[in-house]
């Protein structure tokens, strides 16, 4: 654990996501007032100030490349990236920072930031669950790990989107200055110090283009209308006029997956659906289609490492539900 000076230097740009700012800041402020001394400086590639995605002006302390090396290196997201490329200013500064830095992270999409610097080539990382894709295409070198909170390799972290940022901010103070710190900062900020699953969790159900065969499509019509309807392969098939192996080819040509593992991730998506609107989970079992509480459990289980139950906790609408 580090005792001392802590210096945290943060890379901002103009549509930076204020939030991605200020809660890792938040969690190393409050970190000082236990004892640690992080010494934060926001600086910009050109040392002027930069306008936030929601417009408030963010003053910062100075240019990237005359700061003292900083222990922290960190790298914020903005709604900018990926939608266009990371600039040839921002990516050499925040390669100049990092080269001088103990350890470099990144929240959301600042993880572009990194990438277009070079600096993920063969690392595992993670950013939001809606970019994950476009990172990892960008930047084939990368393993990315889309369902991930946040990613350590070696002395690079990268986290998903946004409130991420805290959940690693607090791994780094817990790094620091241990776990009894960066509970207590946790307890201060009102947050988990660890939360359960991954960005799963909190993706949209039957996110993602639809099929682009139209007996694929079909599918989604015909389990999205009746859930709990008979979608053996034979009786897909009888319903499609296919042969099963036909099927079987297309799913897997297109899909990468088998029928009734596609019939399961649709009804998992209405099951997330149903428990966001407020039904209780047994209730959400029988309509989205599954033999049993048992079976659906088993299946938030495997896919979100979280129990139906739990997901309803967290994300369920506040109107008044039947008791289970």
């Amino acid at each position: 654990m580090s005792s001392g000076v802590h210096r945290v230097a943060i890379l901002v740009y103009d549509r930076v996501k204020l939030l991605d700012v200020v809660g890792p800041a938040e969690v190393f402020g409050e970190a000082n007032l236990l004892g640690a001394d992080y010494r934060i400086a926001l600086v910009s590639t050109t040392g002027a100030d930069v306008a936030s995605s929601i417009g408030m002006r963010i003053a910062v302390d100075g240019r990237a490349v005359t700061q003292p090396d900083p222990h922290t290196f960190l790298v914020p997201g903005g709604d900018i990236y990926p939608r266009t490329p990371v600039t040839r200013d921002l990516a050499e500064a925040a390669k100049d920072l990092a080269a001088r830095s103990g350890r470099v992270a990144s929240v959301c999409s600042g993880a572009f930031v990194l990438g277009a610097s070079g600096l993920l080539d063969g690392r595992r990382a993670t950013t939001h669950w809606k970019i994950a894709g476009e990172l990892a295409a960008r930047h084939p070198k990368t393993r990315v790990e889309p369902d991930a909170i946040y990613v350590r390799d070696g002395t690079v972290y990268t986290s998903a989107g946004v409130t991420a940022g805290i959940d690693l901010a607090l791994a780094l103070v817990e790094e620091d200055h241990g776990p009894d710190v960066s509970r207590e900062v946790a307890r201060s900020l009102v947050v988990y110090l660890q939360r359960a699953g991954g960005q799963s969790q909190f993706s949209a159900p039957l996110q993602g283009p639809p099929p682009r065969s139209p007996a694929l499509r079909r599918v989604v019509d015909l389990v999205t209308a009746d859930p709990a309807g008979d979608y053996s392969l034979a009786e897909l098939a009888a319903r499609l006029h296919i042969s099963t192996r036909h099927l079987t080819r297309l799913f897997q040509d297109e899909m990468g997956t088998t029928p009734a593992r596609y019939v399961e991730s649709i009804r998992f998506g209405i099951a997330k659906s149903l428990l966001d609107q407020g039904y209780t989970a047994t209730q959400t079992a029988s309509l989205a289609g599954f033999p049993s509480y048992e079976s659906l459990r088993r299946v938030f289980a495997r896919e979100m490492s979280i129990s139906p139950a739990a997901y309803k906790s967290r994300f369920a609408t506040a109107r008044r539900t039947q008791a289970e």
